[in-house]
Order: C-alpha cells, then structure tokens, then sequence
C-alpha cells in the first residue's frame, strides 16, 4: 500500500519541487496551497491531490486535513514547508507584518501539528518534517530579527515536542536549509521601511545588496533539499536535523565552535558594522 505525505506551501518552489518526487516515488500526495485554482503543473499529476489551505487559518487547516484524511485513508508524513521572511529593522516592522511572520512560520505549523495529532495517534505513529533554515541556528543577515525569531522558534517547538510526542511513536525531525536555486527569496521577502527615519537606512542597504549579489551567484541544488526530506520521509536518514547546503554547514559549524561574542562580531564585520 503506497504511503502518503501531507505537504503545505506546494504553490512554488521547494513544496512544488518535493510534491514531485513524493509522487515520482509511488507516495500518494495531499499537496496544499493557498489558491489551488491557479495552480497548473500539479493539477492532474496521478499521484496528487491539491487541497485549499492558508496555514495561518486553523479551521482552514482542520479542514484540509480531513480531505486529505478521507481522500486517502491515512497520512503517514507531513512536510510543514509553507514560509514567508519579513526583513528591515525591527524598529519600523508594521504591525501586521510582525503577526504575519509569526502566524505563517509559527503558527501555521503549530495548526497543522494540532490538526495531524488525533490521526497520528489513532494510527500508532507518523512524522513531522519542519522546515526550518539557517536563520533557525545562526543569525547571518542583520535585518532579520523577525525571521530569525520565527525559525528559532520553529526549532524550539519541534525539540520541545520530541519528549512528548516519542511515546506514541510520532517522529520530528528538522530541515535547514540556507538559499537555493528558484526559491525567489528575494520576490517573496517582505521590507519594512519608513519615509522618516533614515537611522537604518546604510544598514539595510547593506543587506539589500549582499541579497541581490547572492541571488545572481550559483546557489545550492533545490533537489538536495527535496533529497534530504525524502531519506527523512522513508527513514533512510534518522537525523534530528538535517543542515543542507555546504554555506550552511560551514556557517552553523562556525557558529558552534566560537563564543557568541566573537561570532556575532565576525557576522556584522562581514556587512561593515
């Protein structure tokens, strides 16, 4: 009996990307996005089913859930990859923009466990693959006090959720990933700015274009990060967290073996601070 994978933000990128080999594998599909309606490349594929969902919305999330439940009988992983990044000084963040970082990249995994955890219990087990980001380990961008909260807090929540959730035989397990290939980070980054208060704006400059360089240099093969989700999925890897891409490892592996102190310096000396 082929398995199946419940997997959120499947409209581009890294989701549509995992979506697709899920299904080229023999796994039966339950991809989600926010507009389904619009969608194209997936629709139709043997193999998937598009379901309606915004994380942020919890009866939305309950909702897409069941379908997917009654479409396929039982879930057996569910990839929690639907993410936004709100960057700019803290300072001049909007408010909306600050709920919003939280309630898609926090929140909405938060839902979709909740939602998940009454199936995974009846059916004695499952697993949670949360994709979280170097930003979840290391700082590496001023700027990004919003978004680094966000994925360190994503960390938190699948550590913490470890030790209730072992006995009944339900598994987490973590992704970072740092950039890569047709992700659009820079499309789908949100910019808090002010018209009045210029004290950030030589800092954020600074990001903007260290973001804009990155994106023209070769970044890592999205499929490596689909790799890693796959041998997490069939159990091939049993790795807690799973750094990807070689920038990330060398970044988190520095981070790891200096004083925060030092670290924090060497990062804001590389942007000129």
């Amino acid at each position: 009996m082929s398995k199946t994978v419940f997997i959120t933000g499947t409209s581009t990128g890294l989701g549509k990307l995992t979506a697709i080999r899920f299904a080229e594998m023999g796994w039966n599909v339950a991809a989600t996005m926010r507009s389904p309606e619009k969608e194209t490349e997936l629709a139709g594929r043997d193999k998937i089913k598009l379901f309606k969902l915004d994380v942020t919305d919890a009866t939305q999330v309950r909702e897409a859930v069941n379908g997917a439940i009654e479409a396929f009988g039982r879930i057996d992983v569910v990839v929690n990859n639907a993410g936004m990044g709100v960057y700019g000084a803290l300072e001049l963040a909007e408010e909306q923009a600050i709920d919003w970082q939280f309630a898609v990249n926090v929140r909405g995994p938060i839902n979709v466990i909740r939602a998940f955890l009454p199936h995974f219990r009846a059916n004695g087990g499952g697993m949670f693959i949360n994709i979280s980001s170097l930003m979840g380990v290391a700082t590496a961008a001023p700027t990004g006090s919003l978004y680094n909260m966000s994925k360190f807090a994503l960390e938190g929540l699948t550590e913490g959720l470890y030790y209730e959730l072992k006995p009944l035989n339900i598994e987490l397990r973590l992704i970072e990933q740092g950039g890569s290939a047709g992700n659009n980070f820079l499309k789908n980054t949100v910019w808090s700015a002010s018209e009045e208060i210029k004290a950030y704006d030589d800092v954020t400059a600074k990001v903007k274009q260290r973001f804009e360089l990155s994106a023209k240099e070769p970044a890592d093969d999205p499929q490596n990060i689909v790799d890693a989700i796959t041998r997490l999925a069939t159990g091939e890897s049993k790795q807690f967290r799973t750094p990807v891409g070689k920038s990330t490892e060398e970044l988190i592996a520095f981070r790891q073996s200096v004083p925060i102190e030092r670290y924090l310096e060497t990062i804001a000396a590389g942007y000129g601070l």
